[in-house]
């Protein structure tokens, strides 16, 4: 069999998982060292993010005419990659959670909704908050004039139902 034939599942693996995804973001990881690298995992799973560390090579093939095709600039090195299908923001905004920690881990780039992002692009993607978060604010802001108008209603049956003199 030859090498590209051996190589095509590993190609083809990488681009279902890219299939139907909000981000893919590429991540440095050299010197990270295993119990780390353990808890980034862990919560990038919990978060529904595919992390996995493939050849800059397959990975270049994988993406070559996809909306995926800006990160081939950023693919040398140890590069890793963080694939959500669910939450555009989640791969770039865990990692960056363990940059702050962990010198050696670094987001290169990436795309998110089709949009490719360097190294700066994703760190202010990363301040996005989550989707839970973003739709518990919306709700709370919602809320808000709905329960101060309940208030308010309680407050004048409270007082017996005075009600303003009618103009005549």
């Amino acid at each position: 069999m030859a090498k590209v034939e051996l190589k095509q599942p590993i190609v083809d693996e990488i681009k279902g998982i890219l299939d139907g995804a909000q981000a893919a973001v590429t991540v440095g990881y050299l010197g990270i060292t295993v119990d780390q690298d353990t808890k980034l995992r862990k919560e990038l799973r919990e978060n529904g993010v595919i992390y996995k560390v493939f050849k800059n090579t397959l990975i270049t093939r994988a993406v070559e005419g996809t909306e995926f095709d800006g990160i081939v600039p950023d693919l040398k090195g140890s590069t890793a990659l963080a694939v959500s299908k669910t939450d555009a923001t989640a791969p770039a905004r865990i990692i960056s959670k363990y940059a702050k920690d962990i010198e050696s881990l670094n987001l290169k780039g990436g795309v998110v909704e089709g949009t490719y992002y360097d190294a700066e692009g994703m760190k202010k993607i990363a301040a996005v908050p989550g989707r839970e978060e973003l739709l518990s604010r919306l709700l709370g802001s919602l809320q808000s004039p709905i329960a101060n108008f309940a208030r308010v209603l309680n407050q004048v049956a409270e007082k017996g139902g005075e009600a303003a003199p009618q103009a005549e």
